[in-house]
């Protein structure tokens, strides 16, 4: 059964691990890696990647991407969102702090962060613009 628009855009506020993919070119299938995101209802989801990583070029390149969150756990749940890239520049540390702590415990983080470039980073922006949804019950 469909998600309503207000439990997929809760359900992809919460910090489950993204599963991208973006278009890599002809004769390839769609590039498709796990992210760490920051998604506020109603705003735009936000992640970071290596400035200079194939990843960042091809986005950059297509201008939209899809990103998949799923939980296995009861009941099984996904939300697909897609839409175009409405942003990218440096990372900032606050960035980069956020997003980590999505992830990593209180004792985690500060030498996540430490040991963290921002400025080899970069952070897109994307405008959910279709959404695919499903809560599938107890399986």
């Amino acid at each position: 059964m469909g998600l309503s628009e207000r439990e997929r855009v809760e359900f992809l506020a919460e910090p489950h691990i993204a599963g991208l993919a973006v278009d890599a070119g002809p004769e390839r299938g769609p590039l498709s890696v796990p992210v760490w995101y920051d998604y506020v209802p109603g705003g735009d989801l936000l992640f970071l990647t290596g400035a200079e990583s194939r990843k960042a070029a091809l986005i950059a390149k297509a201008g939209r991407l899809t990103m998949l969150v799923q939980r296995a756990s009861p009941t099984y749940r996904y939300v697909s969102v897609e839409g175009p890239v409405v942003g990218s520049g440096p990372t900032t540390l606050e960035q980069l702090t956020r997003i980590a702590a999505r992830y990593l415990s209180p004792e985690a983080l500060p030498g996540y962060v430490e040991g963290s470039d921002p400025h080899a980073l970069v952070t897109f922006r994307m405008a959910p613009q279709r959404w695919l949804s499903a809560d599938l019950g107890a399986l």
